[in-house]
Order: structure tokens, then sequence, then C-alpha cells
């Protein structure tokens, strides 16, 4: 109640032009000016393309990534080996985002980062400064931190398929590419289709990667919606904020609605 419900109070503001002095109720209403302003600015649609297009990537190749994964640890499942590497792949979602920016920045620091001093030769680039290369970064890194979590969801399903259907596949003498074309991938769909819906919601709420490594740059490349929803109201910025966060509310309601729509249907 306190952490999800008592907050949502919060959603006057955008209809409000808050007065601290008289309170939140007493505070004259707007109507629809923090809205008309939000998309009279840059940063709106900024943000939600940002947002969208992060999403769609992330959950695309991130789905491709971590299904690859999945069945490659099912087909090593036995060996002793397994027992290594699958820690190794689900170690980084364990590391705290913070320390994940320090470890980013250890690689593309201008003055000592590796890739600068090792790799360039010291005629390095100013990562920090360059907004071109930021989304293909934050992509890498999100990907080595995600991936392998998510490739335990997938292992398990993969793990509950019968294998008489193997059995029957090797007999009839399909080799292994076709074994997870016609038998893996379309018994996997369901959780598949499970899974983009429930990362649908949290990367389009995409906050920590934003926040700890670029703070919304360089030149709002990595801007997320939630976290110019954190930023304006660091500003002092309530309606503003508010009326973003209505924006926020109404992509991910209806990106999950479309996406329980295909769920239904399949």
């Amino acid at each position: 109640f306190c952490n999800n419900y008592l907050p949502m109070f919060g959603i006057l503001f955008a209809f409000k032009k808050m007065n601290f002095s008289v309170g939140v109720l007493q505070s004259p209403w707007c109507g629809l000016q923090n809205f008309e302003f939000l998309f009279k600015t840059k940063d709106a649609w900024i943000m939600i393309r940002n947002t969208l297009l992060y999403n769609i990537v992330w959950i695309a190749m991130g789905t491709v990534i971590a299904v690859f994964i999945a069945i490659l640890m099912a087909e090593i499942s036995a060996r002793p080996a397994a027992k290594v590497i699958q820690p190794i792949i689900c170690f980084p979602s364990m590391i705290s985002a913070v320390i994940l920016s320090f470890i980013v920045y250890a690689f593309l620091s201008t003055n000592n980062g590796y890739i600068n001093r090792a790799l360039l030769g010291g005629d390095g680039i100013n990562w920090y400064a360059s907004a071109q290369y930021w989304p293909v970064i934050l992509t890498i890194v999100h990907f080595w931190q995600c991936s392998g979590q998510s490739s335990v969801i997938y292992m398990a399903s993969i793990g509950g398929i019968d294998k008489g259907l193997y059995e029957a596949a090797k007999i009839d003498g399909a080799n292994k590419l076709k074994q997870i074309r016609y038998i893996t991938l379309p018994l996997l769909k369901p959780t598949l289709l499970l899974g983009a819906v429930l990362l649908s919601v949290a990367y389009l709420q995409f906050f920590e990667e934003s926040f700890v490594m670029t703070q919304g740059g360089p030149l709002d490349s990595t801007l997320s919606a939630a976290y110019y929803v954190y930023q304006k109201f660091g500003f002092g910025q309530y309606g503003i904020a508010s009326a973003a966060s209505w924006v926020l509310f109404i992509i991910i309601a209806l990106v999950s609605v479309l996406q329980f729509r295909i769920l239904k249907e399949d």
C-alpha cells in the first residue's frame, strides 16, 4: 500500500499548478497545460522514442540471445562443466547497477580507460561526450547483465519438454538443428510470448542503467521516460514530471494490452 498505491496520489500533480504554500488539494487546477508544455518540448519525443526503441531492441535481441544460451546450456546440462558455466553466466545479474557503472567506466574512461589506453594506444575517444556510441554501449551492457538470468526461464521450459520427442526425431533422421527448429522452438513459444509481456513492462520503466552510467546523456541519447520523471521531480517541476508519468503509464498499458491480445490468440 505504501510503495504502490499511496504515491498514486501524485497523479493529481499533472492537472494542478502546484503551490505548496496552500497544499496539493488547494492548488488551482490547470487542466492539460502541463501536458501541452511537455509536448511542446523536444524532451517528450526523445524520451518516448528512446523508451520504445530500447524496449523493442532489448526484447527482440535479448530473447534471441537468452534462448541461444538456454539451448546451449540444455545440451551440456548433464556435464559437470554446466555447474560452473551457469553461475558464471548468471553472475552479472547479481551485480549492483552502481558497481556495473564503475566497471563500464574502467573500460571507457577517456584518460585511464582500458579501451583508450590499451586498444587505441592513447588516442582515445571521449565516450561520455559522444552520443552516437551510447545506444550500442547501453544495449551491450544490458545484454551482458540480463541475458543469463533470462535464459534460466527458458532452460526450465526446455527441461520440461518430453525427451521422447527428441528420440523420435533422431530415429527419423533429424539432426540437432532440425530438432531445435521443429521441437524446441515451437514448444517454447508460449514461454517466449509470456516472457515478452513481462520483460516489456520492466524495460519500459528502465531507469538504473540510464541513471548510474550516463544520467540520460550524452545529448539525451539514453534519456528514458522513467529517468525523465525522476529528473523533473528533482528540478521541482512536479506538474511536468507527473504528466510524463501519465505518458509512461499509457505507453505501458497499450503495449501490455496488445501483447496480452497476441498471447490470448496464440
